[in-house]
Order: structure tokens, then sequence, then C-alpha cells
């Protein structure tokens, strides 16, 4: 925010919500590198949502009237917008996750069956083979 320092009333204020939603974004970024998941990539995502809704609201502060108004609903509605879509795409990286558990289960359950059908060495060979290849 030092460089926010030259600058006076809302432009001042713009750039320190920049700075501040800058410094967010990465930092959430940065987690969601370095451990990734589902839940960090949503975190990341809403914080830029917010980061983004923070500098919107701070730019509406240069309009008066109606126009504030509206200003602010754009951003309000952008950021609902936005928060929306980071759930929806956790939402679906988890659901891709379960159905790709619940295909590896069935597989793997056709294949124990079919080991059914051995006895003795044959029969324990065959269900560590399915283990193995189903992780077990």
């Amino acid at each position: 925010t030092t460089h926010c320092e030259s600058s006076s009333g809302n432009a001042k204020d713009i750039c320190v919500a920049q700075a501040k939603g800058e410094k967010d974004t990465a930092t959430a970024d940065l987690e969601a590198s370095y451990k990734p998941s589902a839940k960090n990539r949503y975190e990341a995502r809403d914080a830029k949502a917010d980061a983004d809704y923070d500098v919107a609201k701070q730019r509406c502060d240069d309009a008066s009237g109606n126009a504030k108004d509206v200003c602010m609903k754009e951003a309000k509605a952008a950021h609902v917008d936005a928060t929306a879509d980071a759930k929806a795409q956790m939402k679906t990286t988890e659901a891709h996750k379960d159905a790709a558990q619940d295909k590896t289960d069935a597989a793997y359950s056709v294949a124990k069956e079919k080991c059914d059908t051995q006895s003795g060495a044959a029969k324990d060979s065959c269900l560590k083979d399915a283990e193995a290849h189903y992780g077990k």
C-alpha cells in the first residue's frame, strides 16, 4: 500500500482496495498451488471475487445518487455471480471425484466376483491382483 500514498481521496481508497485484494488473492492462489484441493481452489476464486467486489464498491464512491445505487447493485450482482461460479466449480469437482470413486468401487466388486470362480492359491492371487489394480 505504500505506492498508494501518493494518491488521495477515493483514488487512494481504490488503490488500497486493489493492493489488499491482490495480496489476498495471491495468498489464496499460493495455498491452492501448495495444497491442491477443491476447497483451496474455491477459496482462491472466492478471494478474487471478494477483492473485485471491494474495488468495485470503492469505484462506486465516485458516483452519486441513482448512478451510485446502480453501480453498487452491479458490483453486488457481479460478486454473487463470481461466488456462485466458485461454489459450482467446487461442487462439480467433488461430484466428479465421487463418481470416479463409485466407478472404481463397482469395478473392484466385479473383479472380486470373478475371483470367486477360482479356489485356493489362484483365488488368493486373483484377489491380490484386483486389490492392487483398484487400490484397495
